[in-house]
Protein backbone atom coordinates (compact mmCIF):
# COMPACT_ATOMS: atom_id res chain seq x y z
CA UNK A 1 0.00 0.00 0.00
CA UNK A 2 1.40 3.33 -0.87
CA UNK A 3 -0.36 7.03 -1.08
CA UNK A 4 -0.79 10.01 -0.04
CA UNK A 5 -3.41 11.30 3.52
CA UNK A 6 -3.63 14.58 4.25
CA UNK A 7 -5.57 15.87 7.31
CA UNK A 8 -6.95 19.28 7.48
CA UNK A 9 -8.95 20.67 10.57
CA UNK A 10 -10.77 23.03 10.26
CA UNK A 11 -13.32 22.74 12.99
CA UNK A 12 -12.75 24.07 17.01
CA UNK A 13 -15.72 21.91 18.50
CA UNK A 14 -13.23 19.67 19.77
CA UNK A 15 -9.64 19.32 19.82
CA UNK A 16 -8.27 16.38 17.42
CA UNK A 17 -4.53 15.03 18.13
CA UNK A 18 -4.42 14.65 14.15
CA UNK A 19 -0.52 13.13 14.74
CA UNK A 20 -3.05 9.42 16.48
CA UNK A 21 -5.47 10.36 14.04
CA UNK A 22 -3.25 9.53 10.76
CA UNK A 23 -1.22 6.53 12.73
CA UNK A 24 -5.12 5.14 12.80
CA UNK A 25 -5.95 6.13 9.31
CA UNK A 26 -3.07 4.85 8.40
CA UNK A 27 -3.62 1.28 9.60
CA UNK A 28 -7.02 1.16 9.00
CA UNK A 29 -5.78 2.02 5.16
CA UNK A 30 -3.49 -0.53 5.18
CA UNK A 31 -5.86 -3.43 6.44
CA UNK A 32 -8.69 -2.71 4.05
CA UNK A 33 -6.87 -1.40 0.83
CA UNK A 34 -3.81 -4.03 1.23
CA UNK A 35 -1.63 -3.40 -2.22
CA UNK A 36 -4.13 -0.31 -3.30
CA UNK A 37 -2.33 3.12 -4.10
CA UNK A 38 -4.86 5.89 -2.24
CA UNK A 39 -4.95 9.97 -2.30
CA UNK A 40 -7.45 11.01 0.36
CA UNK A 41 -7.90 14.14 2.04
CA UNK A 42 -9.81 13.85 5.62
CA UNK A 43 -11.25 17.63 6.17
CA UNK A 44 -12.46 18.00 9.74
CA UNK A 45 -15.12 20.93 9.77
CA UNK A 46 -17.87 22.54 11.72
CA UNK A 47 -21.94 22.50 10.93
CA UNK A 48 -21.80 25.87 9.13
CA UNK A 49 -19.01 24.21 6.78
CA UNK A 50 -20.77 21.20 6.28
CA UNK A 51 -24.34 23.15 5.91
CA UNK A 52 -22.70 24.84 3.23
CA UNK A 53 -20.81 21.93 1.79
CA UNK A 54 -23.78 19.93 1.55
CA UNK A 55 -26.22 22.52 -0.45
CA UNK A 56 -23.44 22.88 -2.72
CA UNK A 57 -22.66 19.67 -3.38
CA UNK A 58 -26.04 17.29 -2.93
CA UNK A 59 -28.53 20.17 -2.79
CA UNK A 60 -29.63 19.24 0.76
CA UNK A 61 -30.38 21.71 3.51
CA UNK A 62 -28.63 21.44 6.90
CA UNK A 63 -25.28 19.63 7.90
CA UNK A 64 -24.71 16.03 7.72
CA UNK A 65 -22.13 13.87 9.26
CA UNK A 66 -20.15 12.97 6.16
CA UNK A 67 -20.00 13.90 2.84
CA UNK A 68 -17.71 12.33 0.41
CA UNK A 69 -16.12 13.55 -3.06
CA UNK A 70 -15.11 10.20 -5.06
CA UNK A 71 -12.38 11.34 -7.75
CA UNK A 72 -11.18 7.74 -8.53
CA UNK A 73 -11.55 6.76 -11.96
CA UNK A 74 -13.79 3.56 -12.40
CA UNK A 75 -10.97 1.68 -13.94
CA UNK A 76 -9.80 -1.33 -12.11
CA UNK A 77 -6.17 -0.92 -10.04
CA UNK A 78 -6.64 2.79 -10.22
CA UNK A 79 -5.65 4.65 -6.87
CA UNK A 80 -8.50 5.56 -4.16
CA UNK A 81 -8.73 9.48 -4.48
CA UNK A 82 -11.01 11.70 -2.76
CA UNK A 83 -12.11 14.31 -0.42
CA UNK A 84 -14.11 12.87 2.72
CA UNK A 85 -15.58 15.96 4.46
CA UNK A 86 -16.62 14.57 8.21
CA UNK A 87 -18.80 17.81 10.66
CA UNK A 88 -16.95 17.05 14.01
CA UNK A 89 -20.26 18.97 15.02
CA UNK A 90 -22.33 16.46 14.01
CA UNK A 91 -20.21 13.44 15.53
CA UNK A 92 -20.45 15.22 18.84
CA UNK A 93 -24.45 15.16 18.72
CA UNK A 94 -24.80 11.47 17.68
CA UNK A 95 -22.27 10.69 20.17
CA UNK A 96 -24.57 12.07 22.48
CA UNK A 97 -27.83 10.21 21.66
CA UNK A 98 -26.09 7.29 20.97
CA UNK A 99 -24.42 7.04 24.06
CA UNK A 100 -21.41 6.89 22.53
CA UNK A 101 -17.66 8.88 22.65
CA UNK A 102 -17.45 11.40 20.11
CA UNK A 103 -13.97 10.20 18.71
CA UNK A 104 -15.80 6.62 17.86
CA UNK A 105 -18.63 8.85 16.00
CA UNK A 106 -15.85 10.72 14.33
CA UNK A 107 -13.77 7.53 12.91
CA UNK A 108 -16.96 6.08 12.22
CA UNK A 109 -17.79 8.69 9.56
CA UNK A 110 -14.00 8.29 7.86
CA UNK A 111 -14.70 4.92 7.67
CA UNK A 112 -18.14 5.66 5.94
CA UNK A 113 -16.73 8.00 3.80
CA UNK A 114 -13.78 5.14 3.01
CA UNK A 115 -16.10 2.79 2.18
CA UNK A 116 -18.27 4.71 0.02
CA UNK A 117 -14.64 5.58 -1.69
CA UNK A 118 -14.05 1.78 -1.95
CA UNK A 119 -17.64 1.27 -3.96
CA UNK A 120 -20.22 0.47 -1.17
CA UNK A 121 -23.08 2.63 -0.88
CA UNK A 122 -26.13 2.66 1.36
CA UNK A 123 -28.80 3.64 -1.22
CA UNK A 124 -31.12 0.36 -0.43
CA UNK A 125 -31.21 -0.99 3.18
CA UNK A 126 -29.50 -4.36 1.97
CA UNK A 127 -26.84 -2.22 1.19
CA UNK A 128 -27.14 0.15 4.33
CA UNK A 129 -27.23 -3.15 6.45
CA UNK A 130 -24.01 -4.13 4.58
CA UNK A 131 -22.15 -1.17 5.05
CA UNK A 132 -22.90 -0.70 8.43
CA UNK A 133 -21.35 -4.38 9.42
CA UNK A 134 -18.35 -3.38 7.43
CA UNK A 135 -18.25 -0.11 9.55
CA UNK A 136 -18.61 -2.03 13.01
CA UNK A 137 -15.68 -4.64 12.09
CA UNK A 138 -13.66 -1.57 10.86
CA UNK A 139 -14.34 0.18 14.14
CA UNK A 140 -13.86 -2.66 16.18
CA UNK A 141 -10.74 -3.99 14.53
CA UNK A 142 -9.25 0.05 14.79
CA UNK A 143 -10.36 0.38 18.48
CA UNK A 144 -8.22 -2.85 19.14
CA UNK A 145 -5.04 -1.54 18.25
CA UNK A 146 -5.40 2.06 19.61
CA UNK A 147 -7.26 3.83 22.45
CA UNK A 148 -9.87 6.15 21.05
CA UNK A 149 -10.48 8.14 23.81
CA UNK A 150 -6.96 9.54 23.04
CA UNK A 151 -7.72 11.39 19.93
CA UNK A 152 -8.85 13.75 22.16
CA UNK A 153 -5.64 16.49 21.97
CA UNK A 154 -5.28 17.98 25.42
CA UNK A 155 -5.06 21.77 25.68
CA UNK A 156 -2.36 23.75 26.58
CA UNK A 157 -3.29 25.70 29.77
Amino acid sequence: MSGDLRLLNRQRTRPVDLRLLRRMLNHVLATSLAEREFDLTIHLVNAAEMTRLNETHLQHAGPTDVITLDYSAAAPGTPLAGDIFVCVDEAVAQARRFRAAWQSELLRYIIHGALHLEGHDDLRPAARQRMKREENRRLRQLARGFNLSKLRRKTRV
